[in-house]
């Protein structure tokens, strides 16, 4: 992998986007190997969190336009191609049965910025800025304006897209493109305190059924999500996982995750 590194550390994952001279741009080879980084964590019974950050002072400036310029001499069906393994990334890391916290420590944009929103928890220092910026280029924001509109509304979706404007930290924590805003010299502690809490405080079948309850609330109406969100009820009660922590509950006991 050159792209990108990939390492452990007890039961954590850490992938960091390793093109700091590219802003760490996003190219088919990139995207190719954040796809098989997420799989391999995915796979990995040990890893329990996986967090996505950069090397750099950008953490992610979308598509890489060098290659961009190259996708412009082929066909449609090259392009087409090419677009799904994007999209196959981005919707990888939103239903990924792991939970996926986002590092961000510089300028997340475009398709960098998608990586952010597809993360199910995103932290940053106070000097990143956010933005779609795809219409300033004439091109658009396709495939995360469906992950989007999903976290921030249609609203500040259009806003976010239309405009392509570049937004503080503080006020895409305000819209609810991210988690939290944290000071730099912090940030990385607090990742790893997040994660390690996420280890040791919560049942991995837990973590995996919620992320699947939230996900299916977009595409059900209210008496599917219901009822789906009863038999989801029904199944964790019989799980090992639920039958051990709610014994250590009444053991007046710590659950070992």
């Amino acid at each position: 992998m050159s792209g990108i590194t990939y390492q452990i550390a007890g039961r954590i994952a850490t992938i960091t986007l390793n093109r700091p001279e590219k802003r760490n741009a996003l190219s088919g080879a990139v995207v190719r190997e954040l796809r098989e980084a997420f799989a391999q964590a995915e796979a990995d019974e040990k890893v329990k969190v996986v967090v996505l950050a950069a090397n750099g002072k950008a953490f992610c400036a979308g598509a890489d336009l060098d290659y961009l310029r190259q996708l412009q001499q082929y066909d449609f069906e090259e392009n087409y191609a090419d677009s799904r393994e994007l999209m196959q990334l981005f919707r990888e890391i939103y239903a990924l049965k792991k939970v996926v916290i986002a590092q961000i420590e510089g300028d997340a944009l475009a398709g960098g910025c998608g990586l952010a929103t597809v993360a199910d928890l995103s932290y940053t220092v106070p000097e990143a800025r956010f933005g779609y910026t795809e219409v300033k280029i004439g091109f658009v924001p396709a495939l995360v304006s469906v992950f989007l509109v999903r976290k921030v509304g249609e609203g500040r979706a259009r806003e976010l897209m239309l405009t392509g404007s570049l937004v503080p930290a503080a006020t895409a924590e305000r819209y609810g493109l991210i988690t939290a805003v944290v000071p730099a010299d912090q940030i990385r502690a607090h990742v790893a305190a997040i994660a390690e809490g996420l280890c040791t405080d919560a049942s991995s079948n837990s973590l995996t059924v919620t992320k699947q309850l939230i996900a299916a609330v977009f595409d059900s109406s209210l008496e599917e999500g219901l009822e789906a969100a009863a038999r989801t009820n029904a199944e964790t009660r019989r799980h090992p996982d639920c039958q051990r922590g709610i014994s250590a509950f009444l053991d007046k006991q710590k659950p070992i995750w």
